[in-house]
């Protein structure tokens, strides 16, 4: 089973943890990220381009499946205004064992920062600004290069 998603919904932890249990399973792994007030962030807006995010994010859902024969991916990504605390994104693999899961987390999440078309704006009281793509960003993401 392999989902992607693209929603303003709130994500609901328990129901996606719930799908990826999957018979064979021997390793789960999951990423949740929330939404922080990192020098006075009030609210993060993030947008996105639909048909090529929710491309994107399949792309890269069925590139963990293949690279570590998982038996459950899912990856959800929030999308218009959240606050401080809230959930943005989760990240859930379930594997027969736990390196391929915990590996095929990491991947995704960091593979994520970089390959899905977001744009993100974060408001401090009355000022917004759009947020630049970091490079600790790229370096996370470069480690997964497939070889060759």
């Amino acid at each position: 089973m392999i989902r992607a998603a693209v929603q303003t919904d709130p994500i609901d932890l328990a129901q996606e943890l719930a799908a990826i249990e999957v018979p064979g399973a021997g390793g789960i792994a999951t990423f949740a990220g929330l939404v922080r007030a990192d020098d006075g962030v009030s609210a993060l807006e993030l947008e996105h381009y639909p048909g090529a995010t929710d491309a994107a994010l399949l792309a890269l859902a069925e590139r963990a499946a293949q690279r570590w024969s998982l038996l459950a991916v899912t990856v959800i990504h929030r999308v218009g205004v959240m606050y401080p605390g809230e959930r943005i994104v989760f990240v859930g693999v379930a594997a027969t064992h736990r390196a391929p899961a915990l590996e095929a987390c990491a991947f995704l999440i960091d593979r994520l920062k970089t390959d899905a078309p977001f744009w993100k704006r974060e408001s401090r009281g009355a000022d917004s600004r759009w947020v630049e793509p970091r490079g600790s960003d790229d370096d996370a993401a470069a480690r997964w290069q497939e070889p060759g």
